[in-house]
This record gives C-alpha cells, structure tokens and sequence, in this order.
C-alpha cells in the first residue's frame, strides 16, 4: 500500500532522531574502505539502531523475533523448497533462536552459512532440470503435484529433490503444449473461415473487453498464419520443453548475476519487516527504483506486481494504463510466463520479482503476452501492447447521473495526491473541492464518493476533503512512538456540501481513504458501503536514508529504510489498523472470503484504543437507519447480489485446492470442468444497470479537442453502467432524501444532462 504522507512542521521529530542517530553513529565508521562483510556489519547495527529508536513500538529482538526472522528468510530465498535438502534444515535449525544473539553481536554466521549453502544447491539443481527435459514427458502417466510450497516438506534427499523438479517442470511443459494444442486445433477450425468470420467470433468471444490495439494484433496474426501448417503432437511436445529449458537457463542466468549484497539485502529485509510489515530495506538499486517510482511517470502495462512465495501477482491495475484498458488483466491473477510479442514464453514462477518486471516493461508501442492464473484457477494468455500510464489517471474525475429525475454526481478519488515541493500545484483536497462545485453547479442532489482501490497518500489532503462534508472539527488523530497524541482539524466553519452523501469503499482501499470513510463515519455524515471491512492499514511510514548518518564513509551507497514511526485513530478514539472500517451496508464482492487485508499478516500490529476526540455527530441527516434497512432488504433480493457472493465462495474454495493433475486428459478436463462453471458467473461481468453516465460541461468542451480523453471518459462511463456496486450507492443517495425533501427539491430538467 501506499506510505502515508505525514503532513507535520517538516516531520522535525524524525529529523531530530536522524541528527541523534547520526552523532551516535560517526564514532564507528571507519576512515578506510573495509571488506564486503565489514559493511555487512555495519549495515546490520545502523538498521537495526535507527529502527529500536524511530519504531513506533519496536519488538524485542529475542528468540520469538529469531524464529520470525529464520522463517522469512528461509521462506524468501528458497520459497517454492526446490533448493534446500532436510539435511540443509537441520543444519540451519539450530540458528533458529540464535539470530537475535547474532544481530546483536554483529556475527554473520548463519548468513553465510545459508548463502555458500544455497550457491552450491543452485548450481547443483541446473542439472535437475535439464534431466528432466532430456526426453519427452508421458503425459499419460496418472500423476499430479501440489503446489501448496507453504505446507511441502523439504526433499529428504538428492533424488526426491529431482523428482520435485521433474514434477514441476513437466507442470509448466504441460500447460504450455495443452494452450498450443488449443491453438493448432483453432487453425484448423478456422482454416475455412473469412477473415471478416474469424473477426466476428475473435470480438464475440472477448466481448466489451475488446481494443483497437488487441484487433489489429489479431488480424496481424491471421496474416501470419494463413499458409502455416499444423504442427504435429511430437513437434508441439518437443517445442514445449525446449522453450520452458530456455526459460529457466534465462532464469538461472538472472541469479547467476546477483551478487553477495543482493542476497544480504533479503537478509536485511527478513530482519527489518519482522517488526511490522510495512517496515522494509531498500538496497540501493531498490532504493534508486523507489525514488523513480515517486516521479510517477512509467512505460509498461500500468500494472503493480508483489511477490507471494514463487508467484508474482498483480496487485493493482493502474487506471488509464494499457492493461486497465484492456480489462481482460485484473487483481489477483498470478503471472506464469512472460512472452515478447512473437517470442516464446518465458517460465517466470520462482523468479525474482525485478526480473519479471523487466521482462514485462518495455517501450510504448510493443507487445508481451502474459500466461496468468485467473483466481479461479483457469489459465489465459493475455495480449497487452504496451503504452505511457499518464498520470492524469491519478486525479480526480466526475460524472452525474439521473435518477426519478433527481441528478446525482460520482466523484471518483483514485489517491490522495499532493505535491509538497509545489504549493501551486494539483492535489487532491483542491481538486475534489473543484469537482464539488462543479456537481453542485449541475444541481446535483447528492454525491457518490468512490474511494474503491485508493492505497492512500497523503494525510493533509484527508483532512481538506472530509472538511468539505462537515463543520469545522477534528478528522483524525496521530500517536507518535513517545505517546504523544496529536489531532488533525479542519478549521474551516464552511461546509462545502451539506447533501445527502456515500462513500464507497472495498478491501484495497487503505491508509488515507480508510481515514476519510472513519471520519465521514463518526460524524454520521454519510453512509460506507462496500466490502465488509476495508484494509486495515493504521500506520504511518517515514523513508529514511541510511546514508545521512555516515557522511564520509567508505562503504558506498547504504541504501534506505522505511520504517513505522506512528500510528493513526478515528475520532472516536478506535484505530483502523487490522480491522479497518467496517462498511454500514457491507455488499458481496469476488474477494469477500480471500485473505488479503492487514488482518491475514502474522506480524501486524495490533488493534487498540485511546480517548476519543470532542466532535459533534451530524444532525442534518436523520433517516440513515432507515435507509441501511432499504438497501439491505433490495440486496437481499438481488439475484446478481447472490450470485456475486457465490462466485466469492466458490474462488475461496478453488484459491484453497493446489493439487494439478499431470496427466494430460485429466488437466484438459480440470480446466474445461473450471471454463464451465466460470460460464455460470458470466453474467457478472455482462452485468448492466440502468443508469448513463456523463460529464459535466467543461469536460464535454475539453473532448473536442481532445479525443484521448473522450475515449477515456467513454471508457469510464462504460465500466459505471456495468458496475452494480455504483448501481446501489444510487439507489442509497435516492433513499437518503426524505419524501418531504423530495417535495420541496425541483426535478432536474433533462435538457440539463450533458452526454459524453
């Protein structure tokens, strides 16, 4: 998630723990350049120095920490147990509660013991894999392999470790040679169809997820393949082994180029996040990739990635970019291969997560085609043509909508953006205030406020934009690491829109945004609706560079941390950490039963209370109770409603079932069985309600010129009249005025709504 932006007198506490720090520290740095292990070293006390003294609530380095340490470390270098013999285990065991002795006396042993172990078991298990591939696979042999790597054994010995890779490796050939059989058998298909045919079946199959970009590649393709012959089962076999080999040596080769302070990096970090998980190292090449990503400029699909053991997974489309516009890549899935434009796919399960994003970047205007895991359990190949992710996406937009003739507006807040170094510049609390005007100019007679998928930011535009809805009061409160409370106002007496209002939230919405629907919450202002709990993420990181505390060493860069330095509360005195906020109208979504929040995290810090602020609860609204009772009862007879939740337990059920058959008949018929029933949640997606969304006026002026925006605003409005969720939050705005309201407010003219 997103760190949140502290905005304080210039953060001076911290900086005055970075100038004590510093003076504590200029005594043990040595004038001349040491050893690799001599920086280790250091490297080891600066952190976990700066961190004993800047933490909020720093956890005792003993031997529970140890063991937390010994499992993530373990569990980050060799996560998939492909590497490591039980020999290896009970070699490294006894260090298990000896780490937090080590650290403290500055002793490196089990590192390097795990680091010499783990080159030598490397270079050993190439030979594993190219065995395994020597000779064709029987894929007619009745066997199947579990990836469930949390629960798997170590290998007791050399020949079941062989075996674990033959079973692997033979996974990833087969799922390679069933999608090339499936793209043989459409060639044959189609072989006496028209391209204007083939067109028109490629647009039914993908439906609205369709592009200009995704179009044109596949008439591209059919150009190729016109005077292509079917390759035979053996050539397709023969081809699925050779490609997955050249995958893993590229992979291989990638390793062979860490060095040393790479892996010691992963050590660091094992370290460093067992205090709580959003307290990481950043080397110095994760260091320099975090100052870029902060400029907000990116070329690539405009998606996030996190690494979950040997997986990497998408995380967060980024609105606007390729993959967002594509609609076929979403949360969740999980990314098995890569593959540049006609290239072959590389196998990317158990790479390091730099690499697979450098082999997913790439210039605008070329093509990656992505093998993903879909949440229930399908396997697709995803074409996406890579383009600049603008950061126009970021900001604010708006849009209104019309109702039993009331106009209602939907302001979507994608982050809270700001731009400290320029006081001139957008940020989020002026923009949302703008759009307020806007909607209020149209007559609006209610605003959506959708803060869905919104990581966070900064803490200052938070209190500017709840100020919008409420009198002057207090909107959130901050405790520092010394205790001392500190309370966040909006000061200013206006209230900006004093309407009926909702806030949307769901499980990604975090930090700030979990801020603003607390405040909107406690004040009674409005009503949250959304997932059943949002996030769950009650903390604050500072980014500290190491390098301030040892001007004049020898030692080169020493990289960053980002560490938990407060913790923030709801006026009402609870904190959001791990439960989050907890929606008025909790609404069924496909993640509602999936672990995914701060509250699945085995070291996150707890929930906890102090003294409420002095606010007064908004008086303005009186029907809420009876508005909540509507919206549940029209859920309760919604069929797509129930249909939603189904879908959400079925993909709990498939997300807990790791075990694939090998044999080839079996897995065809496992993921024709999961096509299937996939056809019965369809209609989720098709979903279409009844209202159109357009822009407002200056919007609509701005298109003429501007054709890029007219697309994406179509785009946007087109995802609105198939978003149930928007559907409900309307229908709550609508519930929300009274029958009396309703009699003296004006109906809105039609010729009023501005179409896009």
């Amino acid at each position: 998630m997103n760190k949140i932006i502290v905005y304080m007198k210039r953060n001076y506490k911290i900086l005055l723990l970075v100038a004590i720090v510093a003076v504590a520290l200029w005594s043990f740095i040595p004038k001349e350049k040491q050893s690799d292990p001599d920086k280790d070293k250091m490297l080891l006390e600066l952190l976990t120095f700066v961190i004993e003294k800047g933490h909020y609530n720093p956890a005792k380095i003993d031997d529970t920490f140890s063991k937390g340490v010994y499992k993530d470390y373990l569990n980050a270098i060799d996560p998939s147990k492909r590497f490591f013999l039980q020999s290896d285990i009970d070699e490294f065991a006894k260090y298990e509660t000896k780490i937090d002795d080590e650290i403290l006396n500055k002793d490196l042993t089990f590192f390097d013991l795990t680091y010499s172990r783990l080159m030598k078991r490397m270079d050993e298990t190439k030979a594993y894999y190219k065995l395994a591939l020597d000779k064709p696979f029987d894929y007619k042999k009745n066997e199947s392999i579990n990836t469930d790597y949390e629960k798997l054994p170590y290998a007791k010995d050399v020949n079941e470790l062989k075996e674990r890779w033959r079973l692997q490796v033979k996974l990833s050939t087969l799922s390679s040679l069933v999608e090339k059989q499936k793209l043989e058998d459409d060639l044959i298909k189609d072989k006496n169809k028209t391209t204007e045919e083939k067109l028109k079946d490629y647009k039914a199959n993908l439906g609205d997820n369709i592009t200009p970009e995704l179009e044109k590649k596949f008439l591209s393709d059919l150009e190729k393949k016109k005077n292509q012959a079917p390759k035979s089962y053996e050539q397709l076999e023969k081809d699925t082994r050779e490609n997955t080999l050249n995958s893993l040596n590229d992979n291989f080769s990638f390793i062979k180029d860490l060095d040393r302070e790479d892996w010691f990096s992963i050590f660091i970090n094992a370290i460093a996040s067992r205090f709580d998980p959003h307290t990481s190292y950043f080397g110095p090449s994760e260091k320099e990739k975090f100052d870029v990503s902060m400029s907000g400029k990116l070329e690539g699909i405009g998606a996030r990635l996190q690494k979950k053991n040997d997986f990497t997974e998408i995380t967060e489309l980024i609105s606007g970019g390729p993959a967002w516009r594509g609609k076929q890549l979403e949360s969740g899935d999980v990314v098995l291969k890569v593959a540049q434009a006609d290239a072959e796919p590389v196998d990317v399960v158990g790479m390091r997560l730099d690499d697979v994003v450098k082999k997913i970047k790439g210039p605008k205007g070329t093509e990656v085609r992505l093998t993903v895991k879909k949440t229930d359990g399908t396997i697709k190949v995803i074409t996406i043509i890579r383009d600049e992710v603008e950061i126009e996406e970021t900001y604010v937009k708006s849009s209104v909508v019309v109702k039993d003739g009331f106009k209602y507006g939907v302001i979507y807040l994608p982050k809270f953006y700001i731009n400290f170094e320029d006081q001139n510049s957008r940020d989020a609390g002026k923009d949302v205030a703008q759009e307020v005007e806007r909607l209020k100019a149209e007559g609006v007679q209610g605003i959506v406020m959708d803060v869905r998928d919104n990581g966070g930011g900064s803490l200052k535009t938070v209190v500017d934009i709840a100020g919008l809805f409420i009198d002057q009061g207090p909107i959130v409160q901050i405790k520092s690491a010394a205790g001392k409370k500190e309370v966040l106002y909006d000061r200013d007496a206006k209230v900006q829109w004093d309407g009926p209002l909702v806030v949307m939230i769901n499980e990604f919405s975090a930090s700030a945004s979990e801020i603003l629907a607390a405040a909107i919450q406690d004040y009674k202002r409005g009503i949250i609706i959304g997932s059943k709990q949002s996030y769950g993420k009650g903390t604050v990181q500072n980014v500290i560079d190491l390098n301030q505390f040892v001007r004049g060493s020898t030692y080169g860069d020493l990289g960053a941390l980002k560490t938990t330095t407060q913790k923030f509360y709801r006026i009402n005195g609870g904190s959001t950490q791990l439960e989050g906020v907890k929606s008025d109208i909790a609404i069924p979504d496909r993640y509602s039963y999936l672990k995914m929040g701060e509250k699945d995290i085995d070291n996150a810090m707890p929930w906890d209370k102090i003294d409420a602020a002095d606010y007064k609860v908004w008086d303005k609204q009186n029907n809420f109770d009876l508005t909540i009772s509507k919206s549940r009862e029209r859920m309760s007879n919604n069929a797509q409603m129930n249909l939603i939740d189904e879908n959400a337990k079925w993909l709990d059920e498939r997300n807990k079932e790791n075990v694939y058959s090998l044999n080839i008949d079996k897995f065809k018929a496992e993921q024709k069985a999961l096509d299937d029933k996939n056809k019965k949640y369809k209609s989720i997606v098709d979903y279409k309600n009844s209202f159109q969304f357009n822009s407002l006026p200056y919007e609509v002026s701005q298109m003429k010129s501007d054709p890029i925006l007219k697309e994406k605003r179509d785009r946007w409005h087109e995802n609105l009249a198939k978003d149930i969720y928007i559907e409900e939050a309307i229908h709550i705005l609508n519930d929300l005025q009274s029958e009396n309201n309703k009699g003296l407010t004006s109906k809105v003219k039609k010729d009023k709504v501005v179409k896009s």
